[in-house]
């Protein structure tokens, strides 16, 4: 009961942020957001390319802009759990609240385009 109600939570903040960076009029794919485990997830396509749980807001990204975010210190390796392995092509943000909109925003539609480019190669 815990784990719905705290994805509820989520599913709450994550379409909200949706809303508020207007990423309907950015992205042209099909957005949905789900529940997802103890949290949300944003969808393109029925891919994931984003989710916000208690851990903080993870962005599947290309490997050059992983590299640049998690060496700049701006976010983590993304982990479901913490002995767990890191998951490749996706960046954590600890304190989603802390990020600027307008680089939230980017965050966005860099991972719509990632799973759109990655969903077409298949």
């Amino acid at each position: 009961m815990v784990i719905l109600e705290m994805a509820k939570i989520y599913f709450e903040k994550l379409t909200s942020l949706v809303k508020q960076l207007n990423l309907n009029n950015s992205i042209s794919a099909n957005i949905e957001i789900k529940h997802f485990f103890s949290g949300a997830a944003f969808y393109i396509n029925n891919t994931t390319c984003a989710s916000w749980s208690p851990a903080g807001l993870a962005f599947k990204l290309s490997e050059k802009e992983t590299i640049k975010l998690i060496s700049s210190g701006k976010a983590i390796p993304l982990k479901y759990f913490a002995k767990g392995h890191i998951k490749k092509g996706y960046v954590l943000f600890e304190n989603p609240e802390k990020i600027n909109p307008t680089e939230c925003r980017n965050y966005f539609i860099k991972a719509a385009a990632q799973v759109s480019k990655t969903t077409k190669q298949m």
